[in-house]
C-alpha cells in the first residue's frame, strides 16, 4: 500500500503518449503524491512507456476501462482518491471518422463515469470525505459553492473543440466550440460534462485545452512518428491534401508542466489553453524532419523525395492556433522548447527507437 501521508491522485490513460511523459515528470518533481494509473491498454497504450515507474513505491498501474463504474468506485474507495487528472481518450481523428462509436463511449461516457463517481465520493458523501481527509473540519460545502479545499478533477482536452481558424486569429478560452470531427465533438461533449459538474454541483474542476503535442513516446499513427518511420524504411511519406494545413505544435514536456501548474492553481472552474506558439504547415513539418534525417542518417538522395500527397481527410480543419496568454499571465507558464529545439530532441529519440526495430 501507499504511504498514507501522501495525497493519492487517479491518473487515467497514462500508458499513452502525454500521460506516459507526465507520470515520470510528476513523480520525480513531487514526493508527496501517490499516483494510481488506470489504463485499458488499447492499441495506443503500452506499459513499455512507463518502465521507469514500475519500481516506484508511489506508483501503481491498474488495467481497466474508465467506463467501468464498479471498478472506478472500487479505486476511489480502496485508495482514497483525492484528485483526478484525466488523460484517457481516443484521440486519432482518422479512427473517429471510421468508427465514431468508440469515441462516444470512451470520451463521453468514460468522462461522465469518472466525474460522477468523483462527485458521489467527494460530495454526496461529505462525512466520508471529511473523516478521511479533513478530520473535524466542517467548512467544506457540499453543493452550491466551490471550495478549492475539495479534491480537484482536472480534465485534459484539445484545441480541436474550437473548430477551424482562418488565416488570422487565435483560439482563446472564450472561443465558441465548433467541433468538426467525431473526435473533436466527443471531446467538446466531455468538456461540457465537466463544466456542468462545476456549475451545478460545485465540484472543484479545471479544464486544459492543448495544441498538437509532439515528442517522445507518441504512437506511430501520428504525423511526426509516421514521417520518421516511413522515411527510415524508404516508404512514401503521406501528406493529406496540399500539405498546407496549419497546426500549433507543443512539446510534450512543456504541456506536462502546464498541466502541473493548472492542477495546483488556486482558482476552480477555470479553463486554460496550452499552446506552443509554433505554427507550422504539414509541409514545413515534413520538410524540416527530412532535412534533419538527411543530416543524421544520410542516404543517396534526400528523404524529401519520399513525400507523397494523398487524398485529404474528410472534414479536415485548415488551421489551429492557441493563445496561451491567460496561462502565461495568471500562472507564469512558458514553453521551454521552441519548435526547432523540440523537433531535434524528438527526431533523435525516434532514431534511437526505430534503429532498434528496423
Amino acid at each position: 500500500m501507499f504511504n498514507s501521508s501522501n495525497e493519492t491522485i487517479l491518473v487515467t490513460g497514462c500508458a499513452g503518449f502525454i500521460g506516459s511523459n507526465f507520470v515520470p515528470y510528476f513523480l520525480e518533481k513531487y514526493q508527496n503524491y501517490n499516483l494510481v494509473n488506470l489504463d485499458l491498454l488499447t492499441y495506443a497504450g503500452s506499459l513499455e512507456n512507463l518502465g521507469e515507474c514500475e519500481v516506484n513505491p508511489r506508483y501503481k498501474f491498474i488495467k481497466g476501462d474508465i467506463c467501468n463504474r464498479e471498478l472506478i468506485e472500487f479505486i476511489f474507495s480502496e485508495y482514497g482518491i483525492q484528485g483526478v487528472i484525466h488523460f484517457a481518450a481516443e484521440s486519432h481523428v482518422d479512427n473517429s471518422i471510421k468508427n465514431p462509436g468508440v469515441f462516444i463511449e470512451t470520451n463521453i461516457n468514460g468522462t461522465y463515469t469518472l466525474i460522477d463517481v468523483a462527485y458521489k465520493y467527494w460530495m454526496e458523501k461529505p462525512f466520508t470525505y471529511k473523516e478521511r481527509f479533513l478530520g473535524t473540519d466542517t467548512s467544506v460545502s457540499v453543493k452550491g459553492e466551490v471550495e478549492t479545499s475539495l479534491p480537484r478533477f482536472h480534465h485534459i482536452s484539445t484545441d480541436e473543440v474550437y473548430g477551424t481558424l482562418g488565416e488570422t486569429g487565435l483560439f482563446t478560452e472564450a472561443t465558441p466550440y465548433a467541433a468538426n470531427s467525431p473526435y473533436s465533438a466527443s471531446k467538446a461533449s466531455s468538456d461540457m460534462i465537466v463544466r456542468s459538474y462545476h456549475h451545478t454541483y460545485g465540484m472543484n474542476t479545471v479544464i486544459t485545452n492543448c495544441s498538437n503535442n509532439y515528442g517522445p513516446k507518441q504512437h506511430d499513427e501520428k504525423l511526426i512518428p509516421t514521417i520518421i518511420r516511413n522515411a527510415l524504411k524508404g516508404n512514401p511519406i503521406p501528406i493529406y491534401g496540399d500539405g498546407k494545413n496549419i497546426r500549433d505544435w507543443l512539446y510534450v514536456l512543456d504541456h506536462c508542466k502546464g498541466i502541473d501548474l493548472v492542477y495546483h492553481s488556486e482558482k476552480s472552474g477555470e479553463t486554460y489553453n496550452i499552446g506552443g506558439r509554433n505554427e507550422r504547415t504539414n509541409l514545413q513539418i515534413v520538410d524540416r524532419i527530412c532535412t534533419l534525417l538527411d543530416e543524421k542518417v544520410p542516404k543517396e538522395g534526400s528523404y524529401k523525395e519520399l513525400i507523397t500527397f494523398v487524398e485529404d481527410r474528410a472534414g479536415h480543419d485548415r488551421r489551429y492556433a492557441i493563445d496561451a496568454t491567460k496561462l502565461e499571465n495568471e500562472l507564469g507558464w512558458s514553453a521551454d522548447e521552441n519548435f526547432e529545439s523540440g523537433i531535434i530532441k524528438t527526431v533523435e529519440w525516434y532514431l534511437e527507437k526505430y534503429n532498434r526495430k528496423l
